[in-house]
């Protein structure tokens, strides 16, 4: 049976953040409020404007806890360097969730990276995540993975589950292991916390945040098989951004009933399309892990093919959570004033779109272009060049918004003050760019996300842990 069509909800107003006042913002969003884990998240730091694509599916409220079976908690542990904003997080299953994961290809993978990895290989299912900011675990050795073994098997105890059903992630600062005597003790009250509310998703989504200045949340409601289903997540990113796999952690839950190898696929697909097509600033982390739990609580049919119309309705729901993640990710890309978004056509697949865009949107000439408010697309055309994809230069046309700025293979007239204007226009309310490249005819589209290149991203890095 098809999806049902819902109407797809319009974008809330973008917050505002210039490049001139993200660091004091970013001060202020540490302020103390209360370090109880079930006090309003927005206390802390906003959350990020949604930006889900349209599909048959309908927004709802509740992050990870939307989905059936799932229950969260974010909380202050005493994790980060300085303030009182949460740092402390879970997502519990009430049954063996399916689990999958992605991870970064960084040689210099943090402890918890190297233990989700060895646990999602010799186990189908999972039962919780844990999560801490603060602390990297990354490039701290076998004292750093014995931590992290320690955390595992007390969270356990106290969810009164086996360990090899607790993963982890970890962000902060490389080389600094886990404070583990405050995550410790905090995990009594953390686990007592746990909550499938709305309040219970966005404490966690705040908890896992480090120079982010929005938490990352979001989740929907479609029909799949003839049955309603859910899927949720969050994120957190906003420096150390670049495909490969995405900089950044996430959770993502589902309801829906699916077998573990059709999951794992469905996992791995999501992420090349969305998590894999952003980019800040070139940079890949130690830390990058997405883990997704499917609990298979709702009334939908056993998936059990990935071309089935059924699989494809879950795919297309997956895609849209971790697409709408990921660009809330390069929206709130450190010192940015504004989401680039690359949209290209024309290729032999997919995978070639994929690449192109990806080349555009991680161009620092055309990131800085942006950021000046000049119609520069000479740098557009130059990384599509060297993108690696093999093309006609007579059938290169770039657009900026709906202005044409290079039709078959040749410069077109155009309004320069109003293509400046359309950038300034983004730059102002923290809006979206967008570029539209086609370089043929073929059927391969593709898209990637990113952000502009401002000075206060070199601030926030240079003062980083000073």
């Amino acid at each position: 049976m098809a999806a049902m069509h819902l109407a797809p909800t319009s974008h809330p107003t973008p917050l505002r953040f210039s490049p001139l006042n993200r660091a004091m913002a970013l001060t202020r969003s540490l302020r103390v409020c209360s370090v109880a884990a079930n006090k309003d998240a927005s206390c802390y730091i906003p959350a990020a404007p949604i930006l889900l694509p349209d599909g048959p599916w309908k927004q709802i409220p509740g992050g990870v806890t939307a989905a059936e079976g799932f229950r969260a908690a974010g909380m202050f542990g005493g994790l980060r360097a300085k303030g009182e904003k949460p740092d402390l997080a879970l997502v519990v299953c009430d049954v063996d969730a399916i689990s999958a994961g992605s991870f970064t290809t960084n040689v210099v993978a943090a402890a918890p990276v190297l233990y989700c990895r060895s646990t999602l290989q010799h186990s189908k299912t999972a039962r919780a995540v844990l999560i801490n900011a603060g602390q990297a675990n990354a490039a701290t050795g076998d004292a750093g993975y014995q931590d992290l073994i320690e955390c595992v098997n007390s969270t356990a105890k106290l969810l009164q589950v086996k360990p090899e059903k607790v993963l982890v992630e970890s962000t902060g600062v490389i080389g600094q292991r886990i404070k583990k005597d405050a995550l410790l003790n905090s995990l009594p009250d953390l686990v007592l916390s746990l909550s499938p509310t709305i309040e219970g998703a966005d404490s966690a989504a705040v908890a896992i945040t480090t120079t982010d200045l929005v938490s990352k949340s979001v989740a929907i409601e479609a029909e799949v098989g003839g049955s309603n289903i859910r899927v949720g997540g969050m994120a957190k990113g906003s420096g150390m951004i670049h495909p490969n796999m995405a900089t950044m952690l996430g959770v993502v839950t589902t309801d829906a009933h699916v077998t573990s190898e059709i999951w794992r696929e469905m996992v791995q697909i999501a992420v090349s399309r969305s998590f894999n097509q952003i980019t800040v600033d070139g940079d890949t982390s130690t830390n990058d892990t997405v883990i997704a739990l499917a609990s298979g609580l709702s009334r939908s049919s056993g998936i059990s093919s990935l071309n089935s119309s059924e699989g494809k309705q879950l795919q297309a729901c997956l895609d849209g959570v971790m697409q709408g993640l990921a660009k809330s990710i390069a929206w709130d890309g450190e010192g940015a004033t504004c989401l680039i978004e690359v949209n290209v056509s024309g290729t032999d697949n997919e995978a070639e779109a994929a690449k192109i865009a990806r080349a555009v949107a991680s161009s620092s000439l055309v990131k800085a272009a942006v950021y000046g408010r000049d119609p520069n697309w000479g740098r557009i055309a130059c990384a599509v060049g060297y993108s690696g994809i093999r093309f006609q230069q007579n059938d290169l046309q770039i657009l900026l918004g709906d202005i044409l700025l290079m039709d078959g293979g040749q410069p077109q007239p155009f309004d320069r003050t109003r293509a400046s204007a359309y950038l300034k226009k983004a730059g102002e309310v923290h809006g979206s760019v967008e570029i539209h490249i086609s370089v043929g005819d073929g059927p391969g589209k593709g898209q990637a996300w990113g952000c502009d290149l401002s000075y206060d991203y070199v601030k926030i890095n240079a003062e980083y842990t000073t």
